[in-house]
C-alpha cells in the first residue's frame, strides 16, 4: 500500500511516467508493477505516486528493460510527451493482426513446458508460444506485451497463480484475455483463497499437454473465425 512520504530536494523519486519512460514500457504498466509490489512506491501529501529511482533500475537491471542502465531518468517534458504517446497509442488498423495466437505459458516445470511446447508443435507458425517459470515474471511478460491466451499452473513459487490472476484483473487493458487456470484445488478451497476471476477457465490438474493443445486450439478456431 502507498504511502504518504515528504520528499525533500535530495529524494531520488521518479514520477511513475518518468519510470515508464526509463524502462520503455507503458504508464498503465508502471500502475499494473505498482499494484502487483513489482515496484514500491509512495504518495505525496497531493496523492501522487512517487517511485524510488534506486528501484526502477534494479529492476531495469534485472530485466534488461530500457536498454543501457546508464541512461539518465531527466528528461525534458517533451521527450516524456512523446514517450507517453508512443507507449500508450492503439495499434494501427493497418497492423496484421491474428496471424499467430499468442500463448504464454506460466510453469516451473521444464518438462511439462517441453511437452506443451511439443503438443502445441503441431499448429505451426499459428500458434506462437513464450514461457514464463513464476508469477512475476509472468507480469513482466504481460506488461510488455499481453498474449492471446494465458496458461497457468496455480501453484507457484513466489507471486503464485491466484495472487497473479488477481493482479491482472484489475488491469482493463487485458479484460479480454483468456485464462485457463490449472489446478488441483477444488472449487471450494478456491474460494478460502480468495477464488479466481469470472473470466478464467478452471482446468483441473492432472491434465495432459495434449488436452490443453486441444484447448488452444479452441482459441485458434475463434481466432480465424474473427478475421
Amino acid at each position: 500500500m502507498s504511502q504518504v512520504i515528504p520528499l525533500g530536494p535530495a529524494a531520488r523519486m521518479l514520477t511513475t511516467r518518468e519510470a515508464a519512460t526509463r524502462l520503455g514500457v507503458s504508464l498503465r504498466t508502471i500502475q499494473l508493477w505498482v499494484e502487483a509490489d513489482i515496484l514500491p512506491a509512495a504518495r505525496t501529501p497531493g496523492g501522487h505516486r512517487r517511485i524510488p529511482y534506486n528501484a526502477v533500475e534494479a529492476l531495469a537491471l534485472s530485466t534488461g528493460l530500457g536498454g543501457d542502465s546508464s541512461t539518465k531518468v531527466a528528461i525534458s517534458k517533451r521527450d516524456l510527451l512523446a514517450a507517453s504517446k508512443t507507449a500508450d497509442a492503439p495499434a494501427s488498423p493497418d497492423e496484421p493482426r491474428g496471424r499467430a495466437l499468442d500463448v504464454l505459458l506460466v510453469a516451473d516445470d521444464q518438462k511439462w513446458q517441453d511437452d506443451c511446447a511439443a503438443a502445441l508443435a503441431m499448429f505451426g507458425p499459428a500458434v506462437e508460444l513464450r514461457t514464463a517459470e513464476t508469477g512475476y515474471l509472468a507480469l513482466l511478460q504481460i506488461g510488455q506485451k499481453a498474449p492471446d491466451v494465458l496458461i497457468t499452473n496455480l501453484e507457484l513459487p513466489g507471486l503464485d497463480g491466484i495472487a497473479m490472476l488477481r493482479t491482472l484483473e484489475r488491469c482493463e487493458s487485458i479484460s479480454n484475455l483468456r485464462v485457463l487456470a490449472l489446478t488441483d484445488l477444488t472449487d471450494s478451497e478456491l474460494m478460502r483463497k480468495g477464488g479466481l476471476p469470472a473470466s478464467a477457465e478452471v482446468v483441473r490438474s492432472p491434465v495432459s499437454a495434449e488436452a490443453i493443445a486441444l484447448r488452444v486450439s479452441r482459441f485458434l478456431v475463434g481466432q480465424r473465425a474473427s478475421l
